[in-house]
C-alpha cells in the first residue's frame, strides 16, 4: 500500500525562478483503488435497493405500514451513519425531508420535533465553552489545576487526567480535549522524551483524551448525546430527565472510571519517567504569561457559577434551554462576547444531527416500529430488566467504538423506551443504559472526539494503546452494570415492573 511521491520543479507563473511541485504516485493494486473510489457510490446504491427492497415487502405480522415505513428510513440512516459517506448531519436532514414524503408524519410535526428544547440547550452549550476559551479562562483553570499535580511524573499524570475528567463537568468534552492538546504537547515538548520515555509522553495524551471521556459523562455538559437522549425521553413519554437525575446516575460511574483509567494507563505505560522540571517551569511560564484575571473572564466565571447553580436547582421547573439561553444572552449583553467571537466554537453539524435524529427517534417509536425490532432483536435473550441493561449497555460500547455515539443514541433509545414500555418497566432505564455507556468507548480513534484527537499527536498508533483502551471498556461495563444493580434501588430507579406502560 505504498505510495511514491517524487518532487519536481517547474517554472514560476511570475517568471521569477522555479518551484516545487509535489507529484504522489499512487502504486496500490487497481482493483483496491476502484474499490476504494467506488465505496460511496456502491454505498449509496445498496441502501437504495435495501429501501425500495423494505418499502415494498409484504407488511410483517405485528407492523404497521407507517412502521414498515419508517423501519426502511431508519435502515438507510443507519447505513449511512455507520459507514459515514456523508456527513452525520446530511443523514439527518434527509430522514427530516423523507418521513413527511412518505407519509409517516406531516412536514409541520417533523420540524416541529427538529426544534426540540434540546437542541437549544446543546447551542447554549457549546456557546458558553466558546466563551470560556474565547477570554482564557478555561484554559487558566486547566493551568491552575495542573500546576497542583506538576511534583512527580506520576501526579503529573493523574493531573492531566484528573483537569481533563473535571473540565469536562462544564463543557462539551471535544472541547476539552481540544483545548487540554496544544497544553499537553508544550508538557512533551519540554520533557525531552526519547526511546523508551516516549511511553510517558503517550499516557499523557491518553490521560487527555480518556479523562475527557470519563468526566463527559458525568453531567449533561461533557457530551451533546446526554439532552439528546432526554429529547427523545421526552417525546416518547411527556417525562423529563433534570440536571440533577443525571448526576445521580452517571456521577458515581465517572467517580469509579477515574481511578480505574489511571491505573490502566500506569500498566500499560510503564517506563522510566523523565524529568519534569522544565515541564513544571513551563506551566509556570505559561500562567505567568497570563497575567492576573481580565474583567471578562471573572464575569464569565460568575455567569456559568450561576448558570450552573440554576441547572442545578430550577432545571426541572425553568427548563435546561431557558437557563442555557438566558446565559448567553447575558454575555452578550455585559460585552464579555461577540458572535464572530462565538461562531467558530459552535458545531452546527451536531445540531443538525441531533434535530433529525430526534425526529427519526419519535417515529419509529409511534409508529411500533421500534417495538419491532426490539422483540427481533434485544429482547429474545434480555428477558429480565438486569439483563436487559446489560445487554443495552454493552451494545452501545461495543457500537460506539465504531460509529458516532450520537447515532448509537439515535438508533438504539427508540428500540429500549419501547420495549421497556412493553415490559413495564421505569422507562428511564433504557435512557441511562444506552445513552451513557455510549460515551465510554475507549479503544478506536473514531470512538469520540476526545480519542480521536489523542490520536492525532502521531506518537502512538491503535495497537499501542489496544490492550488498556479494551481493558477499559470491559471495565467501564462491569462498573456499569454494577451500579444499576445495586445502586439505582437507592435514588429510585429500580429494576422491576413499576407499572410504567
Amino acid at each position: 500500500m505504498s505510495q511514491l511521491t517524487e518532487i519536481t520543479e517547474r517554472p514560476s507563473d511570475s517568471g521569477a525562478g522555479t518551484v516545487q511541485q509535489r507529484i504522489v504516485v499512487d502504486t496500490r493494486p487497481l482493483g483496491q483503488v476502484l474499490l476504494e473510489r467506488s465505496r460511496k457510490p456502491l454505498t449509496f446504491l445498496v441502501l437504495f435497493l435495501l429501501f425500495e427492497i423494505i418499502i415494498h415487502l409484504p407488511t410483517p405480522n405485528g407492523l404497521t405500514v407507517p412502521g414498515q415505513k419508517a423501519l426502511a428510513v431508519f435502515v438507510v440512516c443507519l447505513g449511512l451513519w455507520v459507514t459515514s459517506v456523508i456527513p452525520l448531519a446530511v443523514t439527518s436532514l434527509l430522514a427530516i425531508i423523507l418521513l413527511p414524503m412518505l407519509g409517516i408524519i406531516d412536514s409541520s410535526k417533523t420540524y416541529g420535533k427538529f426544534g426540540n428544547e434540546a437542541v437549544f440547550f446543546i447551542l447554549g452549550a457549546f456557546i458558553l465553552a466558546g466563551v470560556m476559551m474565547k477570554c482564557g479562562l478555561s484554559a487558566r483553570a486547566a493551568l491552575v489545576l495542573l500546576r497542583q499535580f506538576g511534583g512527580t511524573p506520576r501526579r503529573l499524570v493523574f493531573g492531566v487526567l484528573f483537569c481533563s475528567a473535571a473540565l469536562s463537568l462544564v463543557m462539551p468534552e471535544h472541547a476539552v480535549a481540544a483545548m487540554m492538546f496544544p497544553i499537553v504537547s508544550e508538557i512533551v515538548r519540554g520533557l525531552h522524551s526519547r526511546g523508551r520515555q516516549m511511553r510517558y509522553a503517550t499516557s499523557l495524551y491518553m490521560c487527555m483524551g480518556w479523562g475527557a471521556m470519563v468526566g463527559g459523562v458525568g453531567t449533561m455538559l461533557g457530551g451533546a448525546r446526554a439532552p439528546l437522549a432526554a429529547a427523545i425521553f421526552h417525546e416518547s413519554t411527556g417525562q423529563s430527565i433534570s440536571f440533577v437525575d443525571w448526576m445521580k446516575v452517571s456521577m458515581p460511574l465517572a467517580i469509579c472510571m477515574l481511578p480505574a483509567t489511571f491505573a490502566a494507563i500506569s500498566l500499560a505505560f510503564r517506563c522510566d519517567p523523565p524529568s519534569i522540571v522544565e515541564a513544571r517551569e513551563m506551566l509556570q511560564k505559561r500562567i505567568r504569561s497570563l497575567g492576573r484575571m481580565k474583567a471578562d473572564e471573572r464575569t464569565t466565571a460568575v455567569v456559568m457559577v450561576l448558570t450552573i447553580i440554576a441547572w442545578v436547582g430550577w432545571g426541572h421547573e425553568i427548563g435546561l434551554a431557558n437557563i442555557a439561553i438566558s446565559a448567553v444572552v447575558v454575555l452578550f449583553m455585559l460585552g464579555v462576547v461577540k458572535w464572530k467571537d462565538v461562531e467558530e466554537y459552535v458545531n452546527w453539524g451536531i445540531i443538525l444531527m441531533y434535530g433529525g435524529a430526534i425526529c427519526l427517534g419519535w417515529a419509529l417509536e409511534n409508529t411500533g416500529a421500534a417495538l419491532w425490532i426490539a422483540k427481533l432483536t434485544i429482547a429474545r435473550w434480555a428477558d429480565t430488566p438486569f439483563l436487559l441493561v446489560a445487554s443495552f449497555s454493552l451494545v452501545s460500547i461495543v457500537l460506539t467504538e465504531g460509529m458516532s455515539n450520537s447515532a448509537v443514541v439515535a438508533m438504539l433509545l427508540p428500540l429500549g423506551l419501547s420495549l421497556t414500555r412493553d415490559l413495564g418497566l421505569d422507562p428511564r432505564i433504557a435512557v441511562f443504559a444506552i445513552a451513557v455507556p455510549a460515551g465510554l468507548g475507549f479503544s478506536l480513534p473514531m470512538a469520540t472526539p476526545p480519542t480521536a484527537i489523542a490520536y492525532s499527536s502521531g506518537l502512538f498508533r491503535f495497537r499501542d494503546v489496544a490492550a488498556a483502551g479494551i481493558l477499559l471498556d470491559l471495565t467501564a461495563w462491569v462498573f456499569f452494570v454494577v451500579l444499576a444493580k445495586l445502586y439505582w434501588p437507592v435514588i429510585g430507579m429500580s429494576l422491576a415492573v413499576s407499572g410504567h406502560h
